[in-house]
């Protein structure tokens, strides 16, 4: 019932049920966030946001937050952790709602589309060869973690040679 791709719908209504699922789940995440920091004002710990590296992160989230909330969503496994950050931060919501809005669409889009015709894909390989269906699966996760971890070496490398490592 809730695997979007057992659903028996046309795929706009898809598309339209995995933007409301996410929309729900970013949104409490940002709630919990500012939730977390306001408790965390009333404790003994709230010099941590009287700190200049919260502030810092403050200003980066209030220069760069907005794109980055809306390009997490294009991620695996950092949309949590970027929209929990927002509220903790206290992003205002005139800049986080439209970005999150955005990113959301794009989420679903890319989930009622690529994600649905490559569980398709695979579930028909796998009918006919699932060695061949698993071994492609291992290599595509393979190539996604060496480019990965290239790209981190590389961007590493290149703050070492202007002196920011």
């Amino acid at each position: 019932m809730l695997n979007p791709f057992t659903w028996d719908a046309p795929w706009f209504v898809v598309a339209t049920g995995l933007f409301v699922v996410v929309m729900a789940r970013a949104n409490g995440t940002y709630w919990l966030g500012r939730l977390m920091a306001e408790g965390t004002r009333r404790t003994r710990w709230r010099s941590l946001l009287d700190s200049p590296g919260y502030h810092q992160s403050q200003a980066w989230l209030e220069r760069w937050g907005a794109p980055v909330v809306t390009l997490c969503f294009l991620t695996v496994g950092v949309q949590t952790l970027v929209n929990l950050a927002a509220g903790v931060g206290r992003m205002p919501l005139r800049r986080y709602l439209p970005a999150v809005t955005l990113g959301c669409i794009l989420w679903a889009m890319m989930y009622a589309t690529l994600g649905f015709v490559g569980f398709t894909s695979f579930k028909a390989l796998h009918a006919w060869n699932p060695t061949l269906a698993w071994t492609l699966l291992v290599v595509a996760v393979v190539a996604l973690v060496t480019l990965v971890l290239v790209t981190m070496r590389r961007a590493h490398q290149g703050r070492d040679a202007i002196g920011l490592g």
